[in-house]
């Protein structure tokens, strides 16, 4: 019954990702118009979706407790992908080692993520999956975007402070513990707004997999290897390690384990092509990991998630 439910929400955005793929295929959605659908849903829609999370949410010791262990539950998987991601990919091509650790490590856990949060756990799924949104945003603008350059200066504390996401847990918290109503011409537009977090991301994707050399794809063992890392070897250590700490902090099961499944389990972020082509690295190969994990994802997603949802 777990296994049916995941898979059902995943095939309704697969139904979405596939419209994604047909308007590409028909030369309605292109890369122009996908850039800038991708600045929305980072600039606008998910800032309003994490905002969303906490004015919904009722301020509680017990929910405190719960966001505080979501962000520490985040940085541990972050943590545990970054070394496994290290020892893991070595390659002699620089560019392909950098590409493929990015990959590894950092997941779709914003556009991926965040819709089948909100199907499955509600507004607290939301919640959690914010949290784990900021803590990627802070590894990614920080050692993500060191490892895919190469050079430490171009890590920058203004970026990370002043990214959307960010900025908007922050006017999130703020609302939350100051217990500050918002009045309704505001929690709607941000509502509405929010409600574009599934279908347009999943656009998105499809664009992406209608640019998808399968068979190049496939014939790289590295990057077939890496795709399966991302969706099933790194998420499967990563919830367990939080399976175990629920021995000694109970909180760190049920819902929140769950959260941090679907956060984990997610395809290769989008980050890792843009990045890819900032930095001048093997952007080929970044555009096959981001495609050909998202349509594996149709998977292994469902297996992690109900497998955690039985732990749990």
């Amino acid at each position: 019954m777990i296994f049916k439910t995941v898979l059902l929400q995943v095939v309704v955005l697969f139904i979405l990702i596939f419209t994604g793929f047909f308007l590409t295929k028909k030369h309605i959605l292109t890369k122009l118009g996908t850039k800038s659908i991708t600045d929305v849903v980072l600039l606008i829609v998910t800032p309003c979706v994490i905002i969303k999370s906490f004015i919904n949410t009722e301020y509680s010791s017990k929910t405190l407790k719960g966001l505080l262990l979501s962000f520490l539950a985040a940085v541990i998987v972050h943590l545990i992908f970054i070394i496994l991601s290290t020892v893991m990919f070595r390659d002699n091509d620089v560019s392909r080692k950098r590409v493929l650790r990015f990959a590894a490590i950092f997941g779709n856990c914003g556009f991926m993520s965040l819709p089948i949060q909100e199907t499955i756990l509600g507004s607290t799924g939301l919640l959690y999956g914010a949290s784990f949104v900021a803590i990627f945003n802070l590894f990614a603008w920080s050692y993500g975007i060191v490892e895919m350059s190469g050079d430490k200066k171009n890590k920058s504390v203004k970026k990370i402070v002043l990214n959307p996401c960010i900025l908007s847990i922050v006017i999130g918290v703020i609302i939350f513990f100051a217990k500050i109503p918002v009045p309704k011409m505001i929690k709607l537009p941000v509502e509405y707004f929010a409600a574009l977090n599934t279908p347009l991301p999943m656009l998105i994707i499809g664009y992406h997999l209608a640019k998808l050399d399968f068979k190049v794809a496939i014939k790289d063992f590295r990057c077939l290897f890496c795709s399966v890392s991302r969706l099933f070897i790194l998420p499967a250590v990563g919830v367990g390690a939080i399976y175990l700490l629920g021995f000694w902090v109970p909180d760190l099961r049920g819902d929140l384990l769950v959260s941090i499944a679907i956060s984990a389990c997610s395809p290769a972020a989008a980050y890792t092509a843009i990045f890819a082509y900032k930095f001048k690295q093997n952007t080929d190969l970044a555009v096959n990991l981001v495609s050909l994990s998202t349509l594996l994802s149709l998977i292994t997603m469902p297996i992690i998630i109900g497998a955690a949802q039985m732990l749990a």
